[in-house]
């Protein structure tokens, strides 16, 4: 997989407004109503990041889950972090940090 080159880079991280560019990587935390809730969801994260082979590294801190993407394998972002930062909005979208 490619790196993406910095204007198509840009526009993906203005299509993705939750997520915030940290180096060479992209983050977003959300908060859950309770503990299991989180939990729920970073299961549910979990069930597509294997199911794409792209998985997120995940911190849980109480209600607070905080998810990084980057495609370590390709030493950055690609085109596959900004599908699965995808997925994971519409998972919360959803509802399953509520």
């Amino acid at each position: 997989m490619a790196l993406l080159p910095d204007a198509e880079l840009d526009e993906a991280l203005a299509a993705a407004p939750e997520w915030s560019r940290v180096g060479d990587s992209i983050t977003r935390s959300v908060t859950s109503a309770s503990f299991l809730a989180g939990l729920d969801l970073v299961v549910a994260v979990g069930r597509v990041a294997e199911e794409a082979d792209h998985h997120p590294d995940i911190d849980i801190r109480w209600r607070t889950i905080t998810f990084t993407l980057s495609t370590h394998s390709a030493g950055g972002l690609t085109a596959q972090d900004f599908a699965l930062a995808r997925v994971i909005d519409g998972l919360v979208t959803d509802g399953l940090v509520g």
